[in-house]
């Protein structure tokens, strides 16, 4: 709770407030610029805030005294947060302008917030103010809405974090299905998901729309659980699924496991075309009436591509990018290796998703070979289809061109609900933690060499370890 507090105050004497002048503030008067305190001080409350939250979230990891103890601490945590600035990024004044550009009739996938002539464009960091939205249809009609109940920039960032509230709400409330379903304990399952600093200083302080997409995303997957192999749920479970791909578009590594999940009884290759033809049919409907209904199409789809202008080496196949430009460098040569790393790292990441799903259907088949097995079947089910989420959206995260200390809340929300060991995806998430600065300055910026050199040593031993662990395992009798 100390900790929380310690960030609200940096929070307010150096976040990332807004930058225009004259921007309304509370009791009427004019959002100013933050008290002159010195940047030093500013920087050590909030590491030491940190520092806190991530040491008292760390020593709970393998599960807090009891459910409701955890749901209450959580909730007492977020409380300061609630009354922060935003915090750790300005992408929220981002997720403004686009709703401004939408509601003044310019589409935001084809226009950059500077050039649609939003009015608090200052206040967007540079990099995304002449670059389209990259957010599906269905959030930019909440922005819109955001800014038309908000009236203002202050009451829009109060509509977002609402807005982020509800989705970790949702998430909150899908938590105990969820782990029920997957065999793990709720109490750890709650503390890991919802008592994580990224939690609540990133998606509740920070406002960001991967809370709703969470949201969306784990009650779409406990429907799918509670009532797999029926048209009706299969229907809603797909049209919830499609609703947090037309918020962000990586929700879509999702829907090869969520089609595991839709089959009852016996997996087999009919079953699953059935029950997953009828969730699919939800999907596209979601997609096909949020692109309609907001007059965009698929625009959104083009907007994708510029979500990799960052360069930061904190993604991996960006890391290795920068490391052979260097060599090249010192050979004499501009190789411009970052796009090759990237767009190889997402062949791979294709082929992980791949492998992490057959390995998943190819265990559930194997139950299929006796009737006795059908009850382990029904058990079996629900976490390898989250666990296989879980892993696939770590992969994602891993192998994406740009990560973002956020991004991290993706896999730890299904993995905190269906892994069995903890300390291997706790670990990232408490080093993400302390990556951005409450202005939303990322530190990578300042250690792109060295760190460039840290995170390529370490994904080439993981890849190694990887790979003797793989060999290891397959020389095994059966």
């Amino acid at each position: 709770m100390a900790g929380a507090v310690l960030l609200t105050v940096a929070g307010w004497l150096g976040g990332a407030l807004p930058r225009a002048t004259g921007v309304p503030g509370p009791g009427g008067g004019t959002w100013a610029a933050p008290v002159p305190v010195p940047a030093t001080a500013t920087v050590a409350l909030w590491l030491v805030g940190t520092a806190l939250l991530v040491g008292a979230w760390w020593a709970l990891r393998r599960g807090a005294p009891s459910t409701r103890w955890a749901y209450l601490t959580a909730g007492l945590w977020a409380l300061p947060l609630l009354a922060a600035p935003p915090l750790g990024s300005r992408d929220v004044y981002s997720y403004a302008c686009q709703g401004w550009a939408y509601a003044h009739g310019v589409d935001p996938y084809a226009t950059g917030v500077a050039e649609a002539g939003c009015p608090w464009v200052e206040s967007v960091a540079p990099i995304w103010r002449d670059t389209p939205a990259p957010y599906g249809p269905f959030f930019v009609l909440l922005a819109a809405l955001a800014v038309t109940l908000g009236g203002g920039l202050v009451g829009a960032i109060v509509a977002f974090r609402l807005f982020a509230v509800a989705g970790v709400l949702l998430a909150a409330l899908c938590l105990l299905g969820l782990a029920r379903a997957a065999g793990v304990p709720t109490r750890r399952a709650a503390w890991l998901a919802l008592a994580s600093p990224l939690v609540g200083v990133h998606l509740i302080a920070g406002a960001h729309n991967d809370a709703v997409m969470l949201g969306l995303l784990m009650l779409g997957l406990l429907v799918l659980l509670r009532r797999p192999g029926r048209p009706g749920p299969l229907l809603l479970a797909g049209a919830l699924l499609g609703l947090a791909v037309t918020v962000k578009a990586t929700a879509v590594v999702v829907l090869p496991f969520a089609a595991l999940a839709a089959v009852r009884g016996r997996h087999t290759v009919r079953a699953l075309l059935r029950d997953a033809g009828w969730l699919a049919g939800g999907v596209l409907g979601a997609v096909a009436v949020t692109s309609l209904l907001s007059g965009l199409g698929l625009g959104w789809v083009g907007g994708l591509t510029r979500s990799g202008d960052s360069e930061q080496w904190t993604s991996p196949p960006t890391a290795v990018g920068f490391v052979v430009d260097y060599a090249g460098g010192l050979a004499g040569r501009e190789p411009g290796a970052v796009p090759v790393t990237r767009a190889a790292a997402l062949l791979l990441l294709a082929v992980l998703v791949a492998a992490l799903w057959w390995r998943a259907w190819s265990g559930l088949r194997r139950l299929n070979d006796v009737r006795q097995r059908v009850a382990r079947l029904d058990a079996a089910r629900p976490r390898a289809a989250l666990l296989g989420a879980g892993l696939a959206l770590a992969a994602t995260v891993v192998l994406a061109p740009v990560f973002h200390p956020w991004y991290a809340t993706w896999p730890l929300a299904l993995l905190a609900v269906a892994a069995r060991r903890t300390t291997w995806f706790v670990a990232p998430c408490a080093a993400a933690a302390f990556l951005a600065l409450p202005d939303g300055t990322n530190l990578a910026r300042f250690t792109k060499a060295p760190g460039a050199l840290a995170m390529t040593a370490l994904a080439l031993g993981l890849a190694v370890w990887g790979l003797l662990r793989l060999r290891r395992t397959g020389a095994r009798p059966g």
